[in-house]
């Protein structure tokens, strides 16, 4: 390089620091190490409002309302999409519309009874998980999930793993949808690191499992064995804030709070979950009635807004 062209290339860069804020120039740089960044570089994932958090709103409101509060994502239950379908909706169309607002689609909840006891009852149940399988894949959903809340608690390890691999290759190759698999309090699979360990025996490369703060809590299963897991196991991770109140016992889906109303230790969870190398989405999920008397798009706006201050603390 020629000394002139060198000393004008030097006055370009000192005039642009003087332009530009070092503070700027800074968190730049900042966000090049962290990797992407979601919501205005506040959040290292993609963070999706769970349709249940606004149950009163229509789905079409509800579409309007994540994204006009600033989510990056939405997830919708089965039967809105069924009653969309009944009343004359179209979820392709519905879903090219939640494209075209900047949203995406990282779940839909989800395949009931889609591991049942026996193989005839399994057999049977298959045509409601394609049906369901069909209606996430029209909204354009990347997983769906697999909730086996009538299998008996006796079950074997091993027989509801390959049923959980067979629904993963219906998933994949005729709806091109990925079925996770979720455990939950009240139904059989409980905890984690039962789902994990089912997911582990299906022996699939796409096997994966949701876990969510709230269930992980009350389940007794707690929060360490997060730190086991590699961040690619990970399909969407749920979550929100439990109360001090009822006590630990009596606690119930419609307890859940806001993230930082509560005594979960979110800001512990959210750094071991960077750890894992996670990479989806983060999804809020709360089924309290008392937001239902709110106004909704207030409720999203203050459940984004939580959740951002308790990233923030997290320092992730």
């Amino acid at each position: 390089m020629k000394r002139r062209n060198f000393i004008g290339l030097s006055s370009t860069i000192g005039l642009m620091a003087g332009i530009i804020p070092t503070a700027a120039i800074a968190e730049t740089k900042q966000l090049e190490q962290n990797g992407k960044r979601y919501q205005k570089g506040a959040s290292p994932w993609p963070i999706s409002l769970d349709t249940a958090t606004i149950r009163p709103a229509s789905l079409k409101d509800k579409v309007s309302i994540a994204a006009e509060a600033g989510f990056d994502g939405i997830e919708p239950w089965d039967s809105e999409l069924e009653e969309f379908e009944k009343n004359g909706g179209n979820l392709k169309a519905l879903g090219a519309e939640i494209k075209k607002l900047g949203l995406k689609v990282p779940s839909v909840i989800g395949l009931w009874n889609a591991i049942p006891g026996t193989m005839p009852e399994f057999e049977l149940s298959l045509k409601e998980t394609r049906r369901r399988m069909r209606m996430a894949h029209d909204i354009g959903a990347e997983h769906i999930q697999t909730i086996p809340n009538t299998l008996p608690e006796n079950y074997n390890q091993k027989w509801v793993a390959e049923r959980y691999r067979d629904i993963i290759k219906i998933g994949m190759k005729e709806f091109n949808i990925k079925p996770a698999l979720v455990f939950v309090k009240y139904f059989t699979i409980k905890t984690l690191g039962q789902a994990v360990g089912i997911a582990m025996d299906a022996n699939h490369p796409n096997a994966l499992v949701i876990p969510d703060v709230y269930h992980m809590y009350i389940s007794g299963g707690g929060f360490e064995g997060l730190k086991m897991l590699k961040g690619d196991a990970i399909a969407i991770f749920q979550f929100n804030d439990a109360p001090n109140t009822p006590a630990f016992k009596d606690l119930k889906d419609e307890h859940r709070v806001y993230p930082g109303d509560g005594i979960l230790p979110l800001t512990s969870i959210f750094k071991d979950l960077k750890a894992t190398g996670y990479k989806g989405f983060i999804s809020l999920e709360m089924y309290n009635p008392n937001y239902y008397k709110e106004d909704l798009l207030q409720v999203a706006k203050t459940g984004l807004r939580k959740t951002l201050e308790v990233l923030k603390k997290a320092g992730v």
